[in-house]
């Protein structure tokens, strides 16, 4: 079983998934909001992680990596939208 991690601050959260992924799973044209940097995307927890994990017709094992200071992730380049 593949392990994703999920990075949250206070405000949001993103889900990490291999650009990669995300082509073979015919997604790269439906992610709305999220984050880009080398060959990953960190997916919106609310629309676009939800939208990779259903596609993913199986439920993976989720690491989660929480900070209390706002996320370096918010200053990558913006993916999607």
């Amino acid at each position: 079983m593949k392990t994703y991690t999920l990075y949250s601050d206070p405000g949001h959260g993103w889900l990490k998934v291999a650009r990669k992924e995300l082509i073979a799973l015919d997604l790269m044209d439906k992610i709305t909001c999220s984050y880009q940097r080398k060959d990953f995307v960190y997916l919106e927890e609310d629309n676009d992680a939800s939208l990779f994990l259903d596609a993913l017709k199986k439920q993976p094992k989720i690491k989660r990596n929480y900070t209390n200071k706002v996320s370096k992730i918010r200053n990558y380049e913006v993916f999607g939208g």
